[in-house]
C-alpha cells in the first residue's frame, strides 16, 4: 500500500472522476469523510478528512480491492463532494445532456394539460430529473439562496433563484420535463401530483452538508402549467441573537427591556421577506425560560423552536388567526406571537390579550413605524384601546452587505453629500466602501444582507397624541422629536459603517427618497 500526504485543494475535489465512484459506496464515503478521486492502474486516490483515519482507509482498501493514496481535504469540503456527486448530484451540464437524450433534442412531447398522472409519475422518478433536482437545491443552498422559482414560460422553462433579495438566471431544463420536475418536487413534499388546477403548500427537509434546510414549496396554476416557488430556510438562522440581527446597540436595550415586561404589545411592520419573521423568533428566544409559557399561531410555521409551542393556522377546517388566539388564550399563555393582524377580530382579541396580563408579539403590512397605528384604526379598534395596548412598533428592511472579498473604498463628492444630507457637519467629500465583484459574490459586489430598523416607542406624549386621534404626520413628528430615527436615518448608518451602499440605501427607502437617481451620486 501506498499512502501519500498532501494538501488537497478544492480545484482536486471538483475534478472527480465519476467512474470511480463505484468502487466506494456511498455509506461508507458519508460514515468516514472519504470520497474517492481518481483511479490509476490499481491505485485510487482517496481524499480523507484525517490521515491517521486507519479504520477508514483499511475499509475503503478492502471494499475497492485497490492500493490507497491518500490526500488531505477538509471535513465540510468532503461532505459537498459527496452531497455533489453521490446524490445525483453531478454536473449540471451533464444532466441537462440526460434530460434530452431522455426526452428527444427539442421535442416538447406531451402538454401538460393532457398528461397521465402515472406517466409524470414514472417521469419525476427518472434519473436525470432526480440528479436535476438533487442539484438543483445544492447549488441553490451553496449559492445562499432564499427562494426558487421554477416558471412555465411558451415554449420553454425558466428558472430563477432569489440570492440576497435579487432573482438570477439559472440554465434552463427541456421545457419537456417541467412537469416531471414540479412532480418530482411535489413527491418529496407529499403534494397531489395529479392535481394541477389547484395551487398547493407543502413542505419538506433535506440536509445539504451537514445542514438542515426546510423548504417550504407552492405551486400556481398559470397559463403555460404549473409554476412552482420553493423558499429554503436554513435552520441555521434561528440561532440567531437579537445582537446579531444589526439592532443599534439602544435598539437591543429598548427591545430587551419591552421582553422584560409582564405584558403590552410589540409590532412589527415591513413586506414580505424583510426579516420580520427572524426577529420576532430571536426575541422569543431571548424571552424563553422553563417559567414562561410561549404559545405560537403562525401562517406558516417557518421555523421549529424548541421549548414553544406553535400552531400552523389552517383556514379550510375553520383554525384561523382568530379562532387559534382565542383558544391559546384559554392555555395560559405568558407570552403569544400572532403570525399576522389581517382583520378587526384578530386585532381586538391580540389588543384585549396584551391589556390583560400577557406579553404579546405580531406584524402588520405598513410602509413605516408610524403606519401601525393607522392600519389598527382602520380595523376600528378604539385610540385609547391601541395608545393603552401598544409599547413598541418597529419597521425593518433589508440591504445587502458590500462584499469584504472585493471591497473597494471610494470618494463621494459635496453634491452628493448634500441630496443625502451627510453634509451638516461641513463635510465636503466623504470616503464610502462598494464592492467590484468577485466570484464569491458572483459578481454582484454583494454578499449577505443585514437589517436595518426604525423603533416607534409609545411614550406617554405618544400616547396622549394617539388618545387625541392626531394625524400620523404629527404622531410621526412628535416621535422623530423625541429622538426616533427614520429607516433612511438607520440605512445611512449603515452606509457609513461601509457594511452598505448608496444603491442599496436609495432602493430600500425609496419613499423617503423622491426625485432624484441613485446614479447621480455613485460619479
Amino acid at each position: 500500500m501506498q499512502e501519500k500526504e498532501s494538501s488537497t485543494k478544492k480545484s482536486v475535489l471538483s475534478k472527480i472522476d465519476s467512474k470511480v465512484l463505484k468502487l466506494v459506496p456511498e455509506t461508507v464515503a458519508r460514515r468516514y469523510y472519504v470520497i474517492p478521486i481518481c483511479k490509476n492502474g490499481d491505485t485510487l486516490t482517496l481524499a480523507v478528512r484525517d490521515l491517521d483515519d486507519v479504520v477508514a482507509i483499511d475499509t475503503v482498501r478492502t471494499i475497492s480491492g485497490c492500493k490507497i493514496e491518500t490526500v488531505v481535504a477538509p471535513e465540510e469540503d468532503i461532505v459537498r463532494a459527496v452531497e455533489r456527486n453521490y446524490s445525483g448530484s453531478v454536473d449540471m451540464e451533464a444532466v441537462l445532456l440526460d434530460l434530452v437524450k431522455v426526452n428527444g433534442n427539442g421535442n416538447l412531447g406531451q402538454t401538460e394539460a393532457t398528461e397521465d398522472p402515472t406517466q409524470v409519475r414514472l417521469k419525476a422518478n427518472d434519473p436525470p430529473v432526480v440528479k436535476f433536482v438533487n442539484l438543483l437545491l445544492l447549488d441553490a443552498v451553496e449559492r445562499r439562496a432564499s427562494d426558487i422559482h421554477v416558471e412555465p414560460r411558451k415554449g420553454k422553462t425558466s428558472i430563477r433563484i432569489r440570492i440576497d433579495g435579487v432573482l438570477h438566471n439559472m440554465t434552463p431544463p427541456p421545457k419537456a420535463m417541467h412537469s416531471a420536475i414540479i412532480s418530482r418536487v411535489k413527491i418529496l413534499s407529499g403534494l397531489d401530483i395529479a392535481d394541477r388546477r389547484l395551487p398547493q403548500d407543502g413542505r419538506c427537509t433535506i440536509r445539504i452538508a451537514n445542514r438542515e434546510i426546510d423548504i417550504r414549496i407552492s405551486t400556481f396554476p398559470t397559463l403555460y402549467g404549473e409554476k412552482l416557488v420553493m423558499r429554503l430556510l436554513d435552520k441555521q438562522l434561528i440561532s440567531l441573537g437579537l445582537r446579531d440581527l444589526g439592532l443599534g446597540r439602544d435598539q437591543v436595550a429598548k427591545l430587551e427591556k419591552i421582553l422584560e415586561k409582564p405584558y403590552g404589545m410589540t409590532l412589527e411592520t415591513g413586506p414580505t421577506g424583510s426579516g420580520k419573521t427572524t426577529t420576532l423568533y430571536a426575541g422569543l428566544k431571548h424571552a424563553n425560560r422553563p417559567g414562561k409559557n410561549i404559545v405560537t399561531i403562525e401562517d406558516p410555521i417557518e421555523y421549529d423552536l424548541q421549548g414553544i409551542n406553535q400552531t400552523q393556522v389552517r383556514p379550510q377546517i375553520g383554525l384561523d388567526f382568530a379562532s387559534g388566539l382565542r383558544a391559546i388564550l384559554r392555555q395560559d399563555p405568558d407570552v403569544i406571537l400572532v403570525g399576522e393582524i389581517r382583520d378587526r377580530e384578530t386585532a381586538q382579541i391580540a389588543i384585549r390579550a396584551a391589556l390583560t396580563g400577557h406579553l404579546v408579539f405580531s406584524t402588520l403590512h405598513t410602509n413605516d413605524a408610524v403606519g401601525a397605528i393607522a392600519q389598527l384604526q382602520y380595523f376600528n379598534i378604539e385610540p385609547y384601546l391601541v395608545g393603552s395596548a401598544v409599547d413598541l412598533v418597529i419597521a425593518q428592511r433589508l440591504v445587502r452587505r458590500v462584499c469584504s472579498n472585493c471591497q473597494e473604498y471610494y470618494i463621494l463628492k459635496n453634491k452628493a453629500l448634500h441630496r443625502l444630507g451627510l453634509d451638516k457637519d461641513g463635510k465636503e467629500e466623504l470616503k464610502l466602501v462598494r464592492g467590484r465583484g468577485c466570484a464569491q459574490c458572483n459578481h454582484t459586489g454583494y454578499y449577505g444582507r443585514t437589517a436595518i430598523f426604525q423603533f416607534f416607542e409609545i411614550t406617554p406624549a405618544i400616547r396622549r397624541l394617539i388618545f387625541e386621534r392626531a394625524g400620523l404626520d404629527v404622531v410621526r413628528a412628535e416621535a422623530i422629536r423625541q429622538g426616533m430615527r427614520t429607516l433612511r436615518e438607520s440605512a445611512l448608518n449603515k452606509l457609513l459603517e461601509g457594511t452598505t451602499t448608496i444603491e442599496e440605501v436609495l432602493s430600500v427607502t425609496i419613499d423617503e427618497a423622491l426625485g432624484w437617481q441613485s446614479s447621480s451620486v455613485s460619479q
